[in-house]
């Protein structure tokens, strides 16, 4: 028999059923779910919605621009992508979208668990991308890509330094460099990368950085990165390697030894720390700290005053990060020469000298030049030039840096710091390849190398640059005629932040 009151009286059970959902209470403001009902259907919907707000979690019946988490299940990435385009989101990439999976980790957590690989929907990304992109042509070579320091892909770039150093101290160079021209590809781009596909066809862009994109476009970050960062191994060696004078393989000794910290390190009977290392440990604290440009252009006006009351003639000139343009480094590069041949190697033996009685040197690292023409040209690079060159510790004081107070850390009511300073003095003639070699930065100048070897068939170093063609060595007396040989348009140095 139809009885006309039925349909009536569960309409009203389930609105009385919505209203005391909506009242319950919400443990998590900072989730609001919206699951796909298509594929999962509008029973199972409404279970597991109640069962979610049941434990805390803001379930919104409808999917707005206020929804941080889609769930869904049993569906295709490809369909689900598309009909989430055509929801008018304002931002999509803020929206994590996931499986049903990490809904029932979630639920039987009773609280949101962390989103792991296994939980995202990642086949494919219509959202991101556009129908027609617009090509983009980047260069291979860092030489021929113009890099600053306004990096507009940080977010991409930190986690391929972070698995480029974990490779690093793997001994995997073929994946450290790998990640590192990644990083330099991203960093030379003029905007901001919001779609995969624009990315796809780009050089040194290959399926695990693509991966590690995708990762971070969908869900702010990279699992692998997060491993990494809290692995307790990769903590240890990152701390090590903080002191002057630890590589990465004797980091590795003494993590292997059990080591975790400084006063394991120092506490070991059996540990003989070299000249340097013990200078490392004992300024730790302040060559740690970032160094400031105007302390490092005091550090070069200390330097070139002493210079040029040596030899009127010298010649000092700032290097490294301070002259591609960066206003903090963790150390300062100087070329200091003079136009005399001969002379440059005698000029860097006084300066240290002088440094040491004015009572300012606080560790010397002396290397006499081994460079010899006659061993010319290299077809081998070597990371270390041959030039005259010296690794020091500075003593800087407060009142000799202009316009700031001195980079110290909080409580350290010291007067002055400690800073790394490197001296190298190369012959005059030789003056512009060591100023192109030591401004860097380190991507720029090995791909210029290989640029130079692999399409102008030279061989260029710190030292010269060769012809093999013509079996000459080209002469230069700037950064300008070098690019110019080469047949490159000249590259600033701000412009070299690779």
């Amino acid at each position: 028999m139809f009885c006309p009151g039925l349909p009536l009286a569960r309409k009203r059970l389930r609105a009385v059923e919505t209203r005391v959902q909506s009242h319950a209470e919400v443990k998590f403001q900072d989730i609001r779910l919206y699951l796909v009902e298509k594929k999962m259907g509008s029973s199972r919907r409404n279970f597991l919605t109640h069962l979610a707000r049941s434990k805390g979690f803001c379930v919104e019946d409808v999917l707005s621009n206020e929804v941080t988490h889609v769930v869904s299940e049993d569906h295709q990435a490809s369909a689900l992508w598309a009909w989430l385009k055509g929801r008018g989101l304002k931002d999509p990439l803020k929206t994590q979208v996931l499986d049903i999976s990490w809904f029932t980790d979630s639920m039987g957590a009773g609280k949101p668990v962390a989103v792991e690989s296994r939980h995202l929907i990642l086949d494919t990304l219509p959202i991101l991308q556009d129908s027609t992109p617009t090509p983009v042509t980047v260069s291979q070579y860092a030489c021929q890509r113009r890099t600053t320091l306004e990096n507009h892909n940080k977010i991409f770039t930190d986690a391929f330094e972070v698995l480029a150093e974990n490779y690093e101290f793997n001994e995997i160079a073929g994946q450290c460099l790998a990640f590192r021209r990644a990083a330099s590809v991203l960093k030379s781009l003029p905007w901001v990368v919001e779609r995969l596909r624009a990315v796809q066809d780009m050089p040194w862009l290959g399926d695990h950085t693509q991966g590690v994109i995708k990762e971070i476009l969908q869900c702010g970050r990279a699992f692998e990165v997060e491993k990494i960062l809290s692995d307790e191994r990769y903590q240890t060696l990152k701390l090590f390697t903080s002191v002057f004078g630890v590589g990465p393989k004797t980091a590795e000794k003494w993590y292997r030894r059990g080591l975790r910290s400084f006063t394991d390190v120092l506490a070991e009977p059996s540990i003989h720390l070299n000249r340097m290392q013990q200078s490392g440990f004992l300024h730790h604290g302040d060559i740690s700290m970032a160094v400031s440009k105007a302390e490092a252009q005091a550090l070069g006006n200390i330097i070139e005053e002493v210079a040029r009351a040596i030899t009127p003639a010298g010649r000092l000139t700032l290097t490294g990060g301070f002259s591609r343009g960066k206003e903090f480094g963790h150390d300062v590069d100087f070329i200091l020469t003079t136009p005399e041949l001969g002379m440059e190697e005698p000029l860097l033996l006084a300066v240290i000298d002088r440094l040491k009685q004015q009572g300012i040197l606080l560790f010397c690292d002396y290397h006499a030049s081994s460079f010899d023409m006659g061993k010319l040209p290299c077809h081998r690079f070597e990371a270390m030039d041959h030039f005259a060159k010296g690794f020091l510790i500075l003593r800087l004081e407060g009142s000799q840096v202009e316009g700031q107070e001195l980079q110290r850390a909080e409580g350290d009511n010291r007067g002055w710091r400690a800073v790394r300073v490197d001296l190298v003095s190369p012959p005059m003639d030789r003056y512009a390849f060591a100023v192109l070699g030591w401004t860097g930065s380190r991507q720029f100048e090995r791909d210029l190398r290989k640029f130079a070897r692999v399409e102008r068939k030279m061989l260029l170093d710190n030292h010269m640059l060769y012809d093999k063609t013509k079996k000459q060595f080209l002469e230069a007396n700037d950064e300008k005629d070098i690019f110019a040989h080469l047949g490159l348009e000249y590259t600033e140095p701000w412009q070299r932040n690779a």
